[in-house]
């Protein structure tokens, strides 16, 4: 697969000035400074405005480039922008569960949630960029590599099958206790802050502990997410903006399903899929180029069985609940 970088200086700078005044917009204009419990409508809102704001760019990308290439470069760079998003979207999914357990395992009241979540994407977005461009240039300089991505995309895929139903403890999490081994830590939370002075001692707050496996979480789900989207592309500023528009997007992807986490017990199988299916992509490369129409309908029809297979199948659980 040979790269084809689309991106003008204009347009990275652009993009980063654009991230940075929605992180400064929610900092300090959409109350991301203020200790509040997200609702539902204001989680949806989100949700809605995250996913449109994807959809504007990939026209806006589409445009540009129909105007400045063809329309042929325009349209492939545009599907490859919303398949690599469908699919660093659907894999964060998972992720969600995980944030679901740490936060449930701390007893973290709601209205804590929302501003540690903020610094877990500031984080996320540092971490997840130097691995993208790492990857970038280790894939040009070493072609190989992405047949190395492949097969480790299908043995995590196929280890998530088979471990699906298994519920990681906390308890066991080596991090987790080497904290605990090395910090002094307070009884319980001080509002939103990760450090506290007791008795003249500098103590962290269970909250630094939260912050700490969110991104380790999420740092682990990039090493899955990120060979992914080399299935894709790897013109760099398609791997960026589609892993940022997901990741920008998840917090309130958070706080939309955290209460129906149990609703999608089949959805990790379809994420497992995927994962397997993205793999065996990248391994078939030499013999068979798969257009990328038919990977975002598969992704996508993928991540949509396991859903509404899920709502089937819990749906006698929830009606019974309510009943009671």
């Amino acid at each position: 697969m040979t790269p084809m970088n689309i991106a003008a200086p204009w347009m990275w700078a652009a993009f980063i000035v654009f991230v940075i005044a929605m992180l400064v917009l929610d900092l300090f204009v959409f109350g991301g400074r203020k200790a509040h419990r997200v609702s539902v409508r204001e989680a949806l809102a989100w949700v809605i405005a995250w996913t449109s704001l994807a959809l504007v760019f990939a026209a806006m990308l589409w445009w540009y480039l129909n105007d400045m290439f063809s329309a042929e470069v325009a349209q492939r760079k545009t599907l490859e922008f919303l398949t690599g998003y469908l699919i660093e979207q659907s894999l964060s999914i998972d992720n969600l569960f995980v944030f679901v357990m740490i936060f449930g395992y701390f007893a973290v009241p709601p209205e804590l949630q929302r501003r540690v979540l903020l610094y877990g994407v500031l984080g996320a977005i540092v971490m997840r960029a130097v691995m993208i461009f790492a990857g970038v240039w280790l894939v040009s300089q070493f072609a190989w590599l992405l047949y190395v991505f492949g097969a480790f995309l299908v043995i995590t895929g196929i280890k998530l099958l088979i471990f699906a139903e298994q519920q990681p403890g906390l308890e066991r999490n080596p991090l987790l206790r080497w904290l605990r081994r090395h910090l002094r830590i307070t009884d319980g939370f001080h509002g939103e802050k990760f450090f506290v002075f007791q008795n003249g001692l500098r103590c962290a707050t269970p909250m630094f502990l939260v912050l700490v496996l969110i991104e380790a979480s999420d740092l682990m789900f990039a090493v899955d997410s990120i060979p992914a989207i080399f299935a894709v592309t790897t013109d760099s500023f398609i791997v960026f903006t589609s892993n940022i528009f997901a990741i920008m997007g998840l917090r309130a992807l958070y706080f939309l399903l955290a209460d129906m986490a149990d609703r999608f017990p089949l959805l990790k199988y379809g994420l497992a899929i995927v994962l397997v299916f993205i793999g065996v992509k990248m391994l078939v490369m030499p013999w068979f180029h798969m257009p990328i129409q038919w990977s975002l309908s598969l992704v996508g029809g993928i991540i949509l069985t396991s859903v509404l297979l899920s709502l089937i199948l819990t749906r006698d659980k929830t009606r019974s609940v309510g009943q009671e």
